[in-house]
């Protein structure tokens, strides 16, 4: 659910449910300094189409971004929690798709599991 949504239902003085499941996605962001991984250069809309995918397949899921998660070397990353399943190389639709359909089938999606 993205921010604007969020606060519009916090204003209506509704309660969001608490999602099934948590999909976190790295962008890489670090502290003042240190220089930034890979995440962010390969997952240009990725959670956009995360979160368009989970809509569409009405999966109790909230795609979350997150700092630099520290698995560089396999970016981009993205974890399944509360499974605690991360996934490496997701840098397509099919990769996401692959993930989101594993997910629907009670399986990691192997080929990416981390």
């Amino acid at each position: 659910m993205n921010l604007n949504r969020a606060l519009s239902w916090c204003i209506k003085g509704a309660m969001m449910a608490i999602p099934e499941r948590v999909v976190l996605v790295c962008q890489s962001f670090r502290t003042a300094g240190e220089p930034k991984g890979v995440c962010h250069r390969h997952n240009d809309g990725l959670a956009q189409y995360l979160e368009e995918e989970i809509l569409a397949r009405g999966l109790d899921m909230q795609v979350i971004t997150t700092g630099c998660l520290k698995r560089c070397e396999r970016g981009p990353v993205v974890a399944i929690m509360p499974e605690n399943w991360w996934f490496g190389a997701v840098d397509s639709e099919e990769a996401v798709d692959a993930i989101l359909d594993g997910l629907e089938n009670g399986e990691p999606a192997a080929n990416r599991l981390e």
